[in-house]
C-alpha cells in the first residue's frame, strides 16, 4: 500500500523554527521526485518546496532562504526544515509524491 504519513507539526512562536517530516512506504521511495505543499485557511494549496530523485531542490518564492526540503533515500522520509516562521506559514502542510497525497500536519505559527 502506497502511503505518505506527515509527522512534525505544531504551534510555534513567530521566528521559531519546525521540522516536518514525511515517512513513505510501498514504493521505491529513491526513484521518485517528492514535495511539500500546503493550505492555509480558505486558500488553495501551494507549492512550497519539490526535491527531485537526485537531490535538486527548488522552492517558491517566499520560502527561499527560510525552507530547506531534503531526503534520506535509506529512510524512506523527506523533511522540511522552516526557519523564521511567520504568522503567514500558518496552514496544513501535505507531502506529495506524483498521484499521491499525505493527510497533512498542521503548522500554526502565533504568539
Amino acid at each position: 500500500q502506497v502511503q505518505l504519513v506527515e509527522s512534525g507539526g505544531g504551534l510555534v512562536q513567530p521566528g521559531g523554527s519546525l521540522r516536518l517530516s514525511c515517512a513513505a512506504s510501498g514504493f521505491i521511495f529513491s526513484a521518485f521526485a517528492m514535495s511539500w505543499y500546503r493550505q492555509a485557511p480558505g486558500k488553495e494549496r501551494e507549492l512550497v518546496a519539490h526535491i527531485t530523485s537526485g537531490g535538486s531542490t527548488n522552492y517558491a518564492d517566499s520560502m527561499k532562504g527560510r525552507f530547506t526540503i531534503s531526503r534520506d533515500n535509506a529512510k524512506n522520509t523527506v523533511y522540511l526544515q522552516m526557519n523564521s516562521l511567520k504568522p503567514e506559514d500558518t496552514a496544513v502542510y501535505y507531502c506529495n509524491r506524483i498521484n499521491i497525497w499525505g493527510k497533512g500536519t498542521l503548522v500554526t505559527v502565533s504568539s
